[in-house]
């Protein structure tokens, strides 16, 4: 399964922001990577602190998916993603990275992207992306990453 080689604690730094110009806000993290289901589930716990609103925390649930090599998985966040977790499919992307999206509204998504390169490293990117209707000269359609979680084996 997906990050099972990963599963025990992680800590390290997450950066925040909303808009795409805006800097990233730093703030210590926390993950735990777990397995369940007989190792067909995995998730991934996360704490992180907003600049504004303070200490924040996620969860991500991901299975195998309906088609050979794709995901599935459900994700909620205190701060993002509340009170209805929202559904999100993918599959693994480039490298050793697995990607996981869903839209949400009038052409937006979200898009989580986990880097697992690294066996002592572990990233969690949280990218908005941009349709290409709401494009402006200063906000280009595309994904921008709002968070960038970067952890090491506790």
């Amino acid at each position: 399964m997906i990050l099972a080689d990963f599963a025990g604690s992680w800590a390290g730094t997450n950066g925040f922001r909303l808009m795409p110009d805006d800097p990233l806000a730093g703030s210590p993290a926390a993950l735990t990577v777990t397995t369940a289901a007989g190792g067909h589930l995995t998730s991934v716990a996360y704490s992180w602190t907003h600049p504004d609103d303070g200490p924040q925390d996620g969860l991500v649930v991901i299975g195998a998916g309906d088609q050979e090599g794709s995901l599935v998985a459900v994700w909620g966040d205190s701060w993002h993603q509340q009170p209805t977790p929202m559904s999100l499919t993918g599959g693994p992307g480039t490298d050793a990275t697995f990607e996981l999206a869903a839209e949400y509204g009038g052409g937006w998504a979200w898009r989580i992207v986990f880097d697992a390169a690294d066996p002592e490293n572990l990233r969690m990117r949280m990218d908005n992306v941009i349709p290409a209707d709401r494009a402006t000269a200063d906000k280009a359609a595309g994904p921008y990453p709002v968070m960038v979680t970067d952890v090491r084996r506790v």
